[in-house]
C-alpha cells in the first residue's frame, strides 16, 4: 500500500476504533489491529497502534479512583501479562507472518463468539492466586505474537467479578502495560522505526476525536445494541483475516 493510502487508512481506522472505545470502553487496539492488518503486515500494524493505544488506555487506567486497590489485587496477573510479551514477540521474526495473522483472526473470532453468546466465567478468590499469573502469561505471549491484548486477559478480569467501572479501569491498566511491553519487544526485534512511530502519532488525534464521538453515541444508543453490532462486525473481520492469511497472496 502506498504512503498516502496507508496514511488515510490510519486516520479512518483510529477514528472508528476511538469511537468504539468511547461507546463501550474497549476495542481500540482490537479494532485498529484488525483493520490495519488488512492494509499492512502484522508487525507494522502492531507498531502503528502503539501511541494511540498507550495514550487512550493510560487515560482510562488513571480515571476511576481504584488504581491502588486494583494493583494490590491483580499485580501477579499484570506482571506476567507484561513480562511474557517479549517471548511471544520472538515469533515475529521466526514464524511465517501468515500464521500469526491467522492466529490474530482466530482470537478475534473467539472473542466475538464468546461475547455474543454472553458466556461468563467465574474465578473464586482462592483461585486467583494461580489463575491470575497463568492467564497473564498466556495473554502476554499472545500479545507478543499478534498484538491483541484481550484474550484471555479481559475474560479473566470479567471472571473475578470486578464492578463495571473498576473493570473498565482494570482493562485500561492491562492495555497500557501491554502496549509498553509490546513497544519494547518490537524495538528489541528491530521492528519499530522512526517512520512507524510518526505514523502511529498521526493516529492519536483521530483516536481521541473518535472517543469523544463515541461518548456522545453512548448517551443516545443502548450499549447492548452497540455491543451486538460491534462483536458481529469483529466476528466478520476475524473470519476475513483468517481467510486472507490462509489463502496467501
Amino acid at each position: 500500500m502506498e504512503d498516502g493510502a496507508l496514511f488515510a487508512a490510519i486516520i479512518a481506522t483510529f477514528l472508528l476504533a476511538g469511537t468504539v472505545k468511547g461507546v463501550i470502553g474497549l476495542g481500540l487496539p482490537t479494532v485498529s489491529l484488525g483493520l490495519l492488518t488488512v492494509a499492512a503486515d502484522l508487525p507494522t500494524a502492531m507498531a502503528l497502534l502503539l501511541i494511540p493505544s498507550f495514550v487512550t488506555n493510560l487515560w482510562q487506567a488513571v480515571v476511576g479512583g481504584k488504581l491502588a486497590e486494583l494493583l494490590r489485587r491483580i499485580w501477579p496477573f499484570l506482571l506476567m501479562a507484561t513480562l511474557t510479551v517479549w517471548l511471544g514477540a520472538l515469533a515475529l521474526t521466526q514464524v511465517d507472518l501468515a500464521y500469526l495473522s491467522a492466529l490474530l483472526g482466530l482470537l478475534l473470532v473467539s472473542y466475538a463468539v464468546i461475547s455474543l453468546a454472553g458466556l461468563r466465567l467465574a474465578v473464586a478468590p482462592r483461585q486467583e492466586i494461580w489463575a491470575g499469573p497463568l492467564t497473564g502469561a498466556i495473554n502476554g505471549v499472545l500479545t507478543g505474537m499478534t498484538g491483541s491484548f484481550v484474550v484471555p486477559g479481559v475474560m479473566f478480569l470479567q471472571a473475578i467479578g470486578l464492578p463495571r467501572d473498576t473493570l473498565i479501569q482494570a482493562m485500561g491498566v492491562l492495555f497500557t502495560l501491554s502496549t509498553l511491553a509490546l513497544a519494547l519487544a518490537l524495538q528489541s526485534n528491530q521492528l519499530l522505526t522512526m517512520e512507524k512511530g510518526l505514523l502511529s502519532l498521526a493516529g492519536l488525534v483521530p483516536a481521541l476525536a473518535g472517543m469523544v464521538v463515541g461518548q456522545k453515541i453512548r448517551s443516545r444508543l443502548p450499549e447492548a445494541t452497540f455491543r451486538r453490532i460491534f462483536f458481529s462486525a469483529l466476528l466478520l473481520l476475524g473470519v476475513y483475516i483468517c481467510g486472507t492469511a490462509t489463502m496467501g497472496p
